[in-house]
């Protein structure tokens, strides 16, 4: 079953096209990279995704239906994201940051917030509960009750996606989740994005770590000058003389040899 379906999405900004008809179709449990040249379009494309930009022309469908062109309506659809420059609420503890995301999925309305009666608390109850069970899958069970700016930065890219988590997502798009990462936290956001695809949720990850996308993607589309050149197997990409030529350069004997 697919989970998204973007079918001709078209940017434009002026005179500028950022993307220019690209189609993309991610099924139930895929994990799928869009990499290319910086410039390319892919954080735009993301943006298109996830109502941050308006489509200048094509379609977005998530599970078969068309998506809701604000923000936060497309995350309670099920379709959350996680972005290039960590986007955490910095003097809020990382509980209370992965409890922002559970508000998504919460049904007291502003009467009962306000009065503070039953519902509203049990619903608080469960979505602390359930913050703490996402902390502990992404490996952050200890620290719940430390800021998050006082995290070290790979713990940060992990409570971000805690965070997207939480608002019980079909499909999780990362913007480049190993940005600055050191080799061993890469490694521990490799095994995090398949935990999470042992969860049954899409993923989409634009990444500049070629053995991290040719490692651990299902497909991998890719976009040079906002349209897409090629999309195929992680072997199929990385052998096509046009992506090597407009992106990855002389294939070195590492990249050749990933499956």
């Amino acid at each position: 079953m697919s989970v998204l379906e973007a079918t001709s999405v078209t940017k434009r900004f002026g005179g500028l096209t950022a993307v220019k008809d690209v189609s993309l179709v991610v099924n139930e449990g895929e994990v799928v990279g869009l990499i290319g040249p910086n410039g390319a379009g892919k954080t735009t494309f993301f943006n298109c995704l996830t109502g941050m930009e308006t489509p200048t022309a094509g379609s977005v469908l998530y599970k078969g239906s068309q998506l809701p062109g604000r923000p936060d309506l497309i995350t309670k659809a099920g379709v959350a994201r996680t972005f290039q420059n960590i986007r955490l609420f910095n003097n809020m503890t990382a509980l209370e940051n992965v409890m922002v995301g559970r508000h998504t999925r919460t049904k007291a309305g502003v009467l009962a917030a306000v009065g503070r009666g039953p519902r509203y608390h049990r619903e608080e109850r469960e979505s602390e509960e359930k913050a703490r069970e996402l902390l502990t899958f992404v490996g952050l069970g200890r620290v719940g009750d430390e800021l998050a700016k006082s995290l070290p930065y790979g713990d940060q890219r992990r409570l971000e996606i805690a965070r997207a988590l939480a608002t019980e997502p079909g499909l999780l798009l990362l913007d480049e989740p190993t940005a600055g990462m050191n080799p061993n936290e890469t490694a521990a956001a490799r095994d995090l994005v398949r935990a999470v695809q042992g969860k049954g949720i899409a993923v989409v990850l634009i990444e500049h770590d070629m053995r991290f996308v040719f490692g651990l993607c299902d497909r991998v589309a890719v976009l040079v000058q906002g349209e897409k050149l090629l999309e195929g197997s992680p072997a199929e990409v990385q052998s096509d003389e046009r992506v090597i030529a407009a992106y990855l350069g002389k294939p070195t004997e590492d990249t050749a040899g990933e499956s």
